[in-house]
């Protein structure tokens, strides 16, 4: 029985196991038998996803290492199939709790950092200070970098679940509107949730691609 409009969101059951890496799991463990069976138009599919996006993170991160680009691709992949999942019904979204998101956001972000200052301290010092800043305002603006730079994990986190959490209430707040309605708002309510759950569909690939790509920028940052 639902306490409140967030209770949908809790991911602890009866048995208060967690719910938000076991929901995770699902599709890995759906995933890896397309890799061994003939190719198929889903495969190919993937296949085309996969090496577009090596392309582009190829370019940001502008490394000669080859494989720098997998990280993010499967970060992509992780992020996309557990934003998928949540449009099931009945399926816990993961992607909407800051644990899993901030899980995944601190340990790149801390990672780039510990990189940067080891290997590339005065270029990570220069980056404190915008080119063409006036003497007067350096030290405030070496206070500002630091500053963006350190909520930098906290930002990608809260993009993503608060996204992932603003259409599922929304679609809950329609819905729940529903038995009181006649026949035909009941018909237009349906369509404006057809119209949300496309619109969650989007925003479901959107994002996957905003965390990314930011992670791969600030990547490209400490290089």
């Amino acid at each position: 029985m639902m306490m409140n409009l967030f209770s949908s969101f809790d991911p602890s059951t009866g048995l208060n196991l967690s719910l938000n890496w076991l929901s995770s799991m699902i599709g890995l463990i759906i995933i890896p038998p397309l890799f061994w069976l003939i190719p198929s138009r889903l495969s190919m599919l993937w296949l085309v996803i996969i090496l577009t996006l090596h392309k582009e993170f190829k370019v940001i991160l502008n490394k000669n290492s080859q494989g720098s680009t997998l990280i993010f691709v499967s970060l992509f992949m992780f992020i996309l199939m557990n934003n998928f999942l949540g449009l099931f019904p009945y399926i816990f979204t993961s992607t909407s709790h800051m644990i899993l998101t901030l899980s995944m956001a601190l340990p790149l972000w801390l990672s780039f950092m510990i990189y940067g200052w080891s290997n590339h301290t005065m270029h990570m010092l220069i980056h404190l200070v915008p080119q063409g800043t006036p003497g007067i305002l350096m030290p405030f603006m070496v206070c500002i970098e630091t500053i963006s730079n350190i909520i930098r994990p906290g930002t990608l986190a809260i993009r993503l679940s608060a996204n992932m959490i603003a259409g599922h209430l929304l679609l809950m707040l329609l819905s729940n509107t529903g038995p009181s309605m006649t026949l035909l708002l009941l018909n237009i309510l349906l369509l404006i949730q057809i119209l949300l759950l496309s619109l969650e569909f989007a925003v479901s690939i959107i994002q996957s691609y905003v965390f990314v790509i930011l992670g791969a920028l600030y990547s490209s940052e400490t290089n």
